[in-house]
């Protein structure tokens, strides 16, 4: 099948007079939407049945990759060339060729904005919208002071609409990576259920690069792997014991994880989802046999089975030298080689590959699918020949579930530093892809999440 800085956020876009109507006919919402005709629920069926956030974690260079300035100074522009594509007005580097030949599927954003330059703090607002009221200027807050992640809200909106997979028992909000992603100092906080609680955090699942799929979470447990799961009395053995020395609050905790894992194990249907091996060579080939590459093609076979928020994380840590040896986008000491080498033709390879597998098996148009990291690189090449972090404006690329292929959005300024149109904030990336998703302004504001300056990005649906 395959060929092979500082800006003021805007006010809240404002909720209709008739759409509230409509989503106070529901109310309370802690029932749901069980109150309204299932005909008004089909004929407002979401433009997106499932998300895909493709996240490059560590911070991408927007110069080397999708916001290239051939005419910028010799200290800004970098050495690759840029290269027409096939969207008129939008050229990429010569890394990026095959997406260069595929742009008629997606769409560029180059006018995002994030509010801090630290990994941590720049990725939790990136996932969520918001920075954390008790994070202050340079702090962190804490995971239970963020607001939910985008994939936590969609999930607890599907749960509540029954808009789930029809045969299979399968996580609202799956992550992929081998745990939590972060620095050498600890995961992001915005990660998850925030302020909702951890009930609210993703299922993760860790892919290698020859496609074994592994539970993470199952390691927190002496002597239980996931194959002696597949003995369920084992199990249940296992979880009474440990009900008996642990305490409450503990267990609770404890008792939520295994649960969880337990239900998908003993699921044969859920398991087949899991296993590369029912794709032929030449699909599992064409994705490549990285970590990433697999990651992104269980991803795929997640939103083809109905999960409605799938993260696929470009690694763990963003550190791509020692101690955490993880291949990520901190590539401050040697953007350029790296680059070249390693980060560009991965991601050519892998989101080319990605949108042409979802785009033949007829699922683009109901996947949207969203790649970005945290923020970009320095446009100024830094005294050692590299880029270090850079909010103030970067990149995303945006495909599938309702956006219009073949546009660019927004621009930055002749070297690349800031916006010259309005900036992109998370809040507004968060805010389109809930609204494709079905979470439209309305039930935001039922949830409370993302409402100041929460509007969806202008042009490109």
């Amino acid at each position: 099948m395959l060929s092979l800085g500082s800006y003021r956020v805007r006010d809240c876009q404002g909720v209709s007079r008739r759409s509230f109507l409509k989503a106070s006919a529901a109310l309370p919402f802690a029932a749901g939407l069980a109150g309204v005709d299932p005909r008004v629920l089909a004929a407002e069926a979401p433009k997106a049945k499932s998300v895909m956030l493709v996240w490059l974690i560590g911070g991408p260079s927007h110069l080397d990759l999708f916001d290239p300035k051939p005419r910028a100074p010799d200290l800004y522009r970098g050495p690759f060339s840029a290269i027409a594509t096939r969207t008129p007005g939008l050229q990429v580097t010569e890394l990026l060729p095959r997406l260069a030949n595929s742009s008629h599927r997606f769409s560029v954003v180059r006018s995002n904005i994030n509010y801090h330059g630290g990994h941590r703090e720049a990725g939790s607002i990136g996932m969520t919208g918001y920075l954390a009221p008790d994070g202050g200027e340079g702090g962190q807050g804490s995971p239970a002071s963020y607001q939910p992640h985008f994939g936590s809200i969609l999930a607890r909106h599907r749960s509540r609409n029954r808009l789930k997979a029809d045969s299979i028992d399968l996580p609202g909000f799956v992550s992929l990576a081998r745990g939590p992603i972060g620095d050498g100092v600890g995961p992001n906080f915005g990660y998850g259920g925030g302020t909702w609680g951890k009930g609210h955090d993703p299922f993760m699942f860790s892919c290698s690069e020859n496609g074994k799929v592994s539970i993470p979470e199952l390691k927190l447990l002496d002597g239980l792997t996931q194959d002696r799961l597949a003995n369920r009395r084992e199990v249940l053995s296992k979880l009474d014991a440990l009900r008996r020395r642990a305490d409450q609050t503990d267990f609770t905790k404890w008792d939520a994880v295994y649960r969880r894992a337990f239900n998908l194990i003993s699921s044969i249907d859920a398991n087949r989802v899991f296993d590369l091996t029912k794709e032929n060579d030449r699909t599992r080939d064409a994705y490549g046999h990285t970590s990433f590459g697999q990651s992104a093609l269980l991803g795929r076979r997640l939103v083809e089975a109905g999960v409605p928020f799938v993260q696929v994380n470009w690694s763990q840590f963003v550190e791509v030298l020692f101690p955490n040896r993880d291949y990520g986008w901190d590539t401050h000491s040697d953007n350029f080689g790296l680059m070249a080498d390693w980060h560009g033709p991965l991601l050519d390879r892998t989101l080319s590959v990605l949108l042409e597998d979802l785009d033949q098996r007829g699922l683009l148009e109901t996947t949207l699918v969203c790649c970005m990291g945290e923020f970009g690189r320095t446009p100024r090449i830094n005294s050692i020949g590299s880029r270090d972090h850079w909010h103030q404006c970067y990149f995303s690329v945006w495909a599938g579930g309702g956006i219009e292929p073949g546009r660019v959005i927004g621009q930055s300024d002749k070297n690349g530093e800031l916006p010259a149109t309005d900036p992109v904030t998370p809040a507004m990336v968060g805010s389109t892809m809930l609204e494709l998703a079905g979470v439209t302004s309305a039930t935001r504001v039922q949830l409370q999440v993302l409402q100041d300056g929460a509007r969806v990005i202008d042009g490109l649906v």
